[in-house]
């Protein structure tokens, strides 16, 4: 089940909307906690039913844990093997058969007989509620948060709908107190609301749309692909993951929001970044974070010289391609991302610094639009024929197939939407008619009747894209 799908929206949200509102009446948490643990199980059940059992089991284990951890005296023991139990499941789940595919020569090699190969689908959401599980046990031991002793709270921190298949990577000690004492204020419905359905626009009317013109571009052969729709495929698919995860971290912000969580940011504009160390401040925030506490600063960050960071770097952009998925692709995306991080902190660095912002800008947006390339390629032949059409070598003529994607009206108006709605731009237009409509009472009028209008406008039209058609996948998903 995605949020951005009718059943959702009209059934499953209403529904455990109205039963966990009748529960506040009781005053009772652990009812409404027990309510909405139930809820996000039936969510990750619709799909695939038998991966419950493999979340229930993660948080049991997690939850053991955390308890042994708190009360031990060498509490170092019981987070290794805590760790290790959670890293071992993510390996086993997602990446088993990229390794055996990897180490199959060697056996030809050696004359041993091949290992079986494995084709099973991936487990929803593992990679990021691994990621949550192993930061509980770290700031357990770490002191920063206490273990906790109820297995309902324990199980809901980790399986909690709004964010348990793509984020945010919520730490528990964001949400410790809202476990256990929380509240749905009128403000909290409202920002809710609007910010859910600025998610579901974001997704639907341009994620969707942009994802169309990418896969038609990515999927043209050698000799239908041209310059103009290599680079009009690649704009595209920048702006469609962008809208798709940005677009999901909305809603799920939104309707952690209506069952009375404050989940953090997860992007800020990336895509205004005046460096790819910016980029990265406001990419995918929770994960970058994340792979800054538990692994950058305890390999020594920067602390330990020159070389050393370095190292640090390439090796966190590394895992960081490789947790998005079991393939050299991605791991050579990762370590694009890692080699320019490095670069921005050698000497070259003070050239980086004294760009102005429009040209340091233009580079981090070339080296980020060059990089998805290798995100979204099936192969390296894949992505070499990408970037030959977009310097130009190797030209084809136009084939009939690569004139369905050419500049029309149509991708015209979706591209100009597309660019206003990764920059922050409108929101600071907003904020500054929502400044100057306090002090006046027509324009406050004008301002909520405005807003509305936006907000019911946006859901309308996103109901509609739903109705009318089926292209309506979720990036990632698959990580």
């Amino acid at each position: 089940m995605v949020f951005s799908s009718p059943i959702f929206i009209f059934l499953f949200l209403p529904i455990t909307l109205v039963g966990y509102f009748l529960l506040s009446f009781t005053n009772k948490i652990g009812w409404r906690n027990f309510f909405l643990l139930l809820a996000s199980l039936v969510f990750y059940a619709w799909g695939e039913g038998s991966y419950v059992l493999l979340i229930l089991g993660s948080v049991t284990l997690n939850h053991i844990f955390g308890l042994v951890i708190a009360r031990s005296n060498n509490p170092k023991i019981p987070l290794t093997f805590g760790v290790a139990a959670n890293l071992l499941v993510l390996i086993a789940a997602k990446y088993l058969g990229f390794i055996l595919a990897n180490i199959a020569p060697i056996f030809a090699l050696l004359g041993l007989p091949e290992s079986a190969s494995l084709s099973s689908s991936l487990p929803l959401g593992i990679s990021f509620f691994t990621f949550q599980a192993i930061s509980y046990l770290v700031d357990i031991f770490r002191k920063e948060s206490p273990a906790q002793s109820n297995w309902i709270s324990t199980a809901l921190y980790i399986s909690l709908f709004p964010q348990l298949v793509a984020g945010p990577i919520v730490r528990y000690q964001q949400i410790s107190r809202e476990l256990s004492e929380r509240r749905t204020s009128a403000e909290d419905l409202e920002s809710g609301i609007a910010r859910f359905i600025v998610g579901l626009a974001k997704k639907v009317l341009l994620a969707n749309s942009f994802g169309q013109f990418a896969d038609f571009a990515f999927g043209l052969d050698a000799a239908s692909l041209t310059s103009t729709a290599a680079w009009l495929g690649v704009i595209c698919y920048t702006l469609q993951i962008y809208f798709d995860f940005s677009g999901y971290s909305d809603m799920a912000i939104g309707l952690g929001r209506l069952f009375g969580f404050h989940f953090p940011e997860n992007f800020l504009y990336p895509y205004i970044s005046k460096s790819v160390r910016e980029f990265w401040q406001r990419w995918h925030i929770s994960l970058s974070t994340w792979f800054r506490d538990y692994l950058y600063i305890p390999l020594g960050g920067s602390r330990r010289g020159r070389l050393y960071t370095y190292r640090n770097l390439i090796l966190v952009f590394f895992l960081c391609g490789l947790w998005h998925g079991a393939s050299w692709t991605f791991v050579a995306w990762g370590l694009y991302h890692g080699t320019f991080l490095v670069l921005e902190r050698t000497p070259l660095k003070k050239l980086f610094e004294i760009l102005p912002r429009f040209l340091g800008s233009l580079y981090t947006l070339t080296v980020v639009v060059f990089g998805w390339v290798l995100f979204r390629a099936d192969s390296f032949p894949h992505a070499l024929l990408f970037y030959k059409r977009l310097i130009g070598i190797s030209e084809s003529a136009v084939a009939p197939s690569s004139l369905a994607l050419q500049l029309n009206f149509e991708l015209i108006v979706l591209l100009l939407c597309g660019i206003i709605g990764s920059t922050p731009i409108a929101l600071n237009l907003f904020k500054s008619f929502n400044h100057i409509a306090k002090e006046k009472l027509m324009l406050s009028a004008a301002y909520c009747l405005t807003y509305f209008a936006i907000m019911f406008s946006l859901l309308g039209f996103s109901a509609a894209k739903l109705a009318s058609g089926t292209y309506n996948p979720f990036i990632y998903f698959r990580f």
